[in-house]
């Protein structure tokens, strides 16, 4: 809240009128109307009194707060989607910084804005396609790294050492992953799900199990995807065919979201070019995007939260992927296929990756 707002309500809390804190003060009636509707402003060294008049003190009268609570970042990342949906990247970048600047200590604030910024111009629904952009998210996430909380710089290294590997910046990577902790050997979770055990708190338990199921289960087909990659550079095709088939089965015996299941083989089909394979994967993997993942229908993951699939986050999602095949020159073997050209139709695309 502005300076003018606090005013005014802590007045009304207390029951007061702007002519008794004007009278408390030494100032004109009409100054304290003024100071409640944002023409005009206290003068400093009135501050301290002004602050003991509403019975608050000098950081809230001032509207100074060092971190935003995670309640308050998730609901401005909820503002900064519904910016971008209607006005545009140029809008929500404004928005996005101007908010920093008013917090620019708060890291877990400058990740996850980051975060979503770099996630709405990869999904396309920004003004323009635009390296000052790029370059800001990059600050953001340098900046992330001041942050004394381990996990915020350590997810802030993690995305830059990602971002110098695909500039060929090997020495950077290399730098940041040897400062990167190594693993505890204490199982935290473990021995706290355990305890709910002894302690009869199953769904606490289960819970806490199921979510290091799950986070195992993705680890082990990021896992396989990267293994396969390998053996595609070694011309191992045997191999990477067996991983894929792997990590099919891997998605589908731990219950994993359907779109984990056609990953890997699209992958596949891409670099050995199988025209046929590839459409027969990509069709139904494009559909999946859409498809709600209900945990709750997985004796695995009973206890954790269904998250609803967010249609309109699937669908651009598809949009992005086929603009991708659309400008890559190694998906050339694809772009004749009446499939691919229905697909590219239906989102308005054209080969060249260009909205008509």
């Amino acid at each position: 809240m502005t300076i003018n707002t606090i005013i005014h309500e802590k007045r009304k809390e207390l029951g007061m009128t702007q002519e008794q804190v004007a009278s408390y003060l030494g100032v004109s009636t009409p100054a304290v109307n003024k100071w409640e509707k944002g023409v005009s402003y206290p003068d400093v060294t009135l501050l301290p009194a002004l602050a003991r008049v509403l019975n608050t003190d000098l950081n809230t009268l001032l509207s100074f707060k060092e971190d935003m609570s995670e309640k308050e970042i998730g609901l401005f990342l909820n503002k900064l989607s519904q910016i971008a949906d209607n006005d545009g990247l140029d809008k929500t970048f404004d928005i996005a910084m101007e908010k920093i600047k008013e917090f620019p200590t708060c890291y877990s604030l400058i990740l996850n804005v980051a975060l979503f910024l770099e996630g709405t111009l990869m999904l396309g629904t920004g003004d323009k396609e635009d390296e000052s952009y790029k370059k800001t998210i990059e600050d953001l996430y340098r900046r992330s790294l001041e942050s004394k909380d381990s996990a915020i710089q350590n997810q802030a290294k993690s995305l830059l050492i990602s971002k110098y590997r695909q500039r060929e910046e090997y020495e950077k990577a290399q730098e940041l992953i040897q400062s990167l902790p190594d693993e505890s050997p204490v199982d935290k979770k473990q021995l706290q799900a355990t305890l709910y055990l002894k302690q009869g708190r199953l769904e606490e338990a289960a819970k806490l199990e199921e979510e290091k199921l799950l986070s195992a289960a993705n680890e082990i087909q990021t896992t396989l995807i990267t293994l396969m990659e390998i053996a595609l550079k070694e011309n191992r095709m045997e191999d990477a065919k067996y991983m894929a088939d792997i990590s099919k089965k891997g998605a589908e015996l731990f219950d994993l979201w359907e779109y984990n299941s056609y990953v890997a083989h699209f992958q596949l089909y891409m670099v050995s070019k199988n025209r046929i394979k590839c459409l027969k994967t990509l069709i139904p993997m494009l559909k999946s995007l859409t498809h709600k993942w209900d945990t709750s229908n997985s004796p695995l993951y009973r206890h954790i939260p269904t998250k609803e699939v967010d249609t309109g986050m699937g669908k651009k999602f598809r949009k992005t992927i086929l603009q991708s095949l659309a400008a890559d020159e190694e998906a050339d073997f694809l772009k004749e296929s009446k499939e691919l050209q229905a697909l590219l139709r239906e989102e308005n695309l054209e080969i060249d990756g260009k909205e008509e």
